[in-house]
């Protein structure tokens, strides 16, 4: 398990960092940070009205391959560093994240 997501009984818990306004929306691999890694996310939209915040979780809940419902904010609405939680077999959700993201 690697220290920027963890597996919940129900799910995983990934910690982010989103760069609202980029050029281009995406992943940017694992990222450092002061508190340890975090898995980078790009997104287009501004950092108004939760707007990035639903572009972060929509880029996830696509790489990941599960509904955009199924991915939500845990921890940090207005920060740029936040925890996402995402619904679901923790099993089948780590094996696609190990995929993009080892």
């Amino acid at each position: 398990m690697a220290s920027w997501w963890r597996a919940e009984p129900d799910g995983l818990t990934l910690r982010v960092r989103v760069q609202p306004r980029a050029r281009h929306a995406g992943l940017r691999g694992v990222q450092p940070s002061a508190d340890g890694p975090r898995l980078g996310l790009a997104v287009t939209e501004p950092p108004e009205d939760g707007r990035a915040n639903r572009a972060a979780c929509a880029i996830l809940a696509a790489a990941l391959g599960v509904a955009p419902s199924a991915v939500s904010v845990a921890q940090g609405v207005s920060a740029r560093e936040k925890t996402l939680r995402v619904a679901g077999d923790p099993q089948a959700l780590a094996a696609r994240l190990r995929e993009f993201a080892p």
